[in-house]
């Protein structure tokens, strides 16, 4: 089977009660357990941060949580403490069926630079190691789901387009953060990437 289904960091930090949680974050995991025997392969991936992390806020003296700062390779939110490598906190939520996935792939895990793509880190030039291994597969068309549509979700469907896969993102299978309107703003960019919106 030529299709993968990836799902984008169903974490616990990233599900209500977590450090930094997206409103209704553990809907969608019954829905996303459901969909996983469709696919000839399925992929998780995991945001797996060390404690000195340059994205987090408490990482620059006096800086806020959701404030802009720019780094070498762009622009940064800075985000609450999250999905710290070995907490309960980046652990895939408790009711995922994480037995499925045939690949774990974590990001994030570069101090220096962030990761919200699954396939590379911001910079947009050092991969992740998901291309290839979906190229081995012979997978061509991708479905994704997860957490969050306007940050992690939407930055891997735009990789995955522009690598030449066949994109879906399930939005009913997603939750987004929406940071001052940035949902609207990630679904036009998906769209006009020819991403398809399920």
């Amino acid at each position: 089977m030529t299709n993968a289904l990836i799902v984008i960091d169903v974490q616990n930090d990233f599900c209500p009660g977590g450090a930094l949680a997206v409103t209704e974050g553990d809907a969608i995991v019954a829905g996303i357990n459901e969909v996983m025997e469709g696919f000839g392969a399925v992929v998780l991936t995991q945001d797996w941060h060390p404690v000195d992390h340059s994205s987090f806020a408490d990482n620059h003296q006096g800086a806020a949580p959701f404030s802009m700062v720019e780094m070498p390779y762009g622009p940064q939110v800075l985000w609450p403490r999250h999905c710290v490598q070995g907490t309960q906190g980046a652990a895939f939520h408790g009711d995922l069926n994480s037995d499925r996935a045939d690949m774990v792939i974590r990001k994030g895990f570069r101090a220096l630079i962030d990761s919200y793509s699954a396939f590379f880190e911001n910079d947009q030039k050092t991969p992740t190691g998901l291309e290839g291994y979906l190229r081995s597969r012979g997978v061509t068309d991708l479905v994704l789901a997860g957490l969050a549509t306007d940050f992690c979700v939407a930055f891997s469907a735009l990789d995955a387009a522009k690598l030449g896969f066949g994109v879906t993102v399930r939005m009913d299978l997603c939750r987004a953060i929406d940071l001052d309107g940035s949902l609207d703003a990630m679904v036009e960019k998906m769209r006009g990437a020819g991403v398809v919106l399920a």
